[in-house]
């Protein structure tokens, strides 16, 4: 009887050990957003972790986030496009996406006229805000536009269509 009670006990501190080791784990999933610094117009960049980010000791008590080596993510950005002719007045105001890679390059895509447009967008050199940007789609319509970015978030151009469309772009909010 004795012998049964201490194995009943034994089994019980183990099972309770292994809750215990398991709540911390279980507590401390998820994804973590952490401030890394700020782009060129003075806005927050972030960092995604899987594990809390421990912020870097300046040595005089101040904490400063620590910087991760992989640099600034990507940002989708939002794009309109505005008719500038009567050709252009036949489709309305066009919707897409781009997605600055912050690397001087990026991702482009829309819809134009039931067909899907993609392709690239890539900072002139030497000048950090001036761009081109070009799509194709698989129905053989093409695009070709010329930008200038006020922010890494925001900017302006224009678009010509293959079949002599024309429209101003809006990058961003």
């Amino acid at each position: 009887m004795e012998l049964r009670g201490f194995m009943q006990s034994a089994r019980a501190r183990k099972t309770a050990a292994a809750v215990a080791l398991a709540v911390p784990t279980l507590a401390l999933t998820g994804c973590y957003v952490t401030p890394v610094g700020q782009d060129t117009g003075g806005n927050p960049v972030y960092m995604y972790s899987p594990v809390p980010v421990v912020p870097a000791q300046n040595g005089m008590g101040r904490s400063y986030p620590a910087v991760s080596p992989s640099g600034p993510m990507p940002v989708a950005l939002p794009v309109k496009l505005y008719p500038s002719n009567d050709l252009a007045n036949q489709t309305g105001v066009l919707t897409g996406e781009v997605t600055n890679m912050m690397t001087g390059k990026g991702r482009f895509q829309l819809n134009y006229q039931g067909e899907t447009l993609s392709g690239e967008a890539t900072r002139v050199e030497g000048d950090s805000r001036r761009g081109v940007a070009s799509a194709y789609g698989s129905g053989g319509s093409y695009m070709s536009c010329e930008y200038q970015m006020r922010t890494p978030q925001q900017g302006a151009g224009t678009c010509q269509f293959s079949n002599g469309a024309k429209y101003q772009v809006h990058i961003g909010t």
